[in-house]
């Protein structure tokens, strides 16, 4: 077997059938990644387009980029430089889209579960999606809506160039490195040097630096990340679910909900996850999950330290937790029916939402946002190297994207999870309250997406009948019906 690969050298793979089968599934594992990192950089521009006309939503703020003293025609203003374009509160959004956590495709990891497999690229971005929707709550929940990372706006813009580049020299060191038995050198990666705390402003701001680097020391790529890749896999295998398998937002709901459950960090006690059933929300249900069991009550869950809003050197219990309420959805059929694009909308423009796992089938994304009739996104599918976050000062400039996305609403796949942040019983009562509003159905459309009922899901006996495949997947889509189509979005 002959690959031909860049300026015309070929690479040859024959040598490596004396080394086992093993380190071939590692160089299929190797070429994938690269091949998904050249087929996703062809579709990249340099920049998003953004109307300064029409506002901006993520993740429940609102923005606006058109400047009170602007007095050229829009035409000209949307083809304006970059200094230009520095008007309205164009910097904040970039600076709040820019501070979230952003989890992509990694490489050179150690093996999952049950697989060889050292990297999730091509298969993985559902999880990926479903770990920054994830990680958007424990960020409402640490450190609130208002905060933004200090290095936000000191990010580098992703150049196509440099990321196809970047990705095949790795391929040639890694190929170079099998071919001779020695191990591949990790690359280097720039290291962030605590700053001296001069003020209390500045020790509040480098608590808040611990809370994040903590947070996302959580989604690290290694065994022992309670919220990591090789986790969730691992509560997938417990489901029937393979390290490269299809995960769909419905199964990826679940997934969540039992590693938050099963995280034994002390820090993470604090808070839980709730998932809807058949598309209804059971208040109880909810309220129960608020409710912290109490030392020596006999619980599934284990005893919670207190939610803070900064770490306590003695956790203590707390009288409740907060929860992560997470509801599959199917919003038409075979395509998103058009009549919940402005319940879509209304639901970004909340602040306690988390956002929505989906994008096209077999191609997932993380929403974020809207303007006008087009999603705003952050996007799992880029390959990157690992990560070691065992060390204090690892760098964090791989988990925050820069560069938002767009897709319009009418590409969005039907089948997708909602998120909404509770943090306490008297929040989900006005999280209720107004959901509930935006779910009165249309004329057109006489189906909400979902519905909230008072009581326990027992106290109906919906899953009377039903085996436990049923009751955890009900919204797992025929793989046969899946097409995977190519991605044609612009890049900021």
């Amino acid at each position: 077997l002959v690959l031909l690969y860049g300026n015309g050298c070929f690479l040859s793979l024959v040598q490596m059938e004396n080394k086992g089968s093993d380190e071939v599934e590692k160089l299929k594992t190797k070429f994938m990644s690269v091949w998904h990192n050249v087929k996703y950089s062809w579709v990249l521009k340099s920049k998003t387009s953004f109307s300064r006309n029409s506002p901006v939503f993520l993740l429940g703020r609102c923005y606006h980029f058109k400047a009170e003293d602007v007095n050229c025609p829009s035409e000209d203003c949307h083809d304006g430089t970059d200094e230009d374009f520095i008007m309205g509160n164009v910097e904040a959004f970039r600076k709040d889209f820019a501070s979230r956590v952003w989890l992509t495709y990694r490489e050179d990891f150690a093996p999952l579960p049950g697989s060889t497999l050292t990297s999730d690229c091509g298969w993985g971005c559902m999880l990926r999606a479903g770990q920054m929707m994830l990680a958007q709550a424990l960020v409402l929940h640490f450190l609130g809506r208002d905060w933004t990372w200090s290095e936000a706006l000191s990010l580098q813009p992703l150049d196509a160039e440099t990321r196809t580049t970047t990705a095949a020299k790795r391929l040639v060191a890694s190929l170079e490195a099998s071919l001779q038995g020695t191990p591949r050198t990790s690359e280097s990666e720039p290291c962030l040097a605590p700053q001296a705390q001069a003020s209390a402003e500045e020790a509040d701001a480098h608590l808040k630096e611990m809370y994040h680097r903590n947070l996302v020391s959580w989604f690290g790529d290694v065994s022992l990340a309670p919220l990591g890749l090789h986790g969730l896999v691992r509560i997938g295998l417990r489901m029937g679910k393979q390290a490269g398998d299809w995960y769909g937002p419905a199964v990826v709901a679940h997934i969540l909900k039992k590693a938050i459950k099963e995280a034994t960090d002390p820090s993470l006690a604090g808070i839980t996850a709730y998932v809807s059933q058949d598309c209804t929300v059971y208040s109880v249900d909810v309220m129960d999950c608020h409710k912290a069991p109490r030392a020596g009550e006999s619980s599934e869950e284990r005893p919670p330290v207190a939610q803070n809003s900064q770490p306590s050197a003695a956790p203590t219990l707390p009288e409740n937790r907060a929860v992560i309420i997470l509801i599959p959805v199917r919003l038409g059929g075979e395509r998103t029916n058009p009549e919940y694009f402005e319940f879509a909308k209304s639901i970004l423009s909340l602040e306690y939402c988390i956002g929505i796992i989906g994008g096209k089938p077999k191609q997932a994304c993380y929403f974020v946002g809207f303007q006008d009739d087009n999603l705003i996104y952050m996007d799992p599918h880029y390959c990157q190297s690992f990560v070691n976050i065992s060390t204090s000062d690892f760098p964090l400039q791989s988990y925050h994207c820069p560069s938002p996305k767009k897709m319009p609403f009418s590409k969005m796949d039907p089948s997708c999870t909602i998120g909404f942040y509770s943090k306490s019983v008297e929040d989900y009562e006005k999280i209720k309250e107004e959901l509930s509003k935006l779910l009165q159905p249309s004329p057109k459309e006489k189906y909400p997406a979902f519905t909230f009922v008072q009581g326990r899901s027992a106290d109906y006996d919906l899953s009377a009948g039903l085996n436990a495949e049923k009751r955890e997947w009900p919204f797992i889509r025929d793989a046969r019906r899946c097409v995977t189509t190519a991605g044609d979005f612009v890049l900021l």
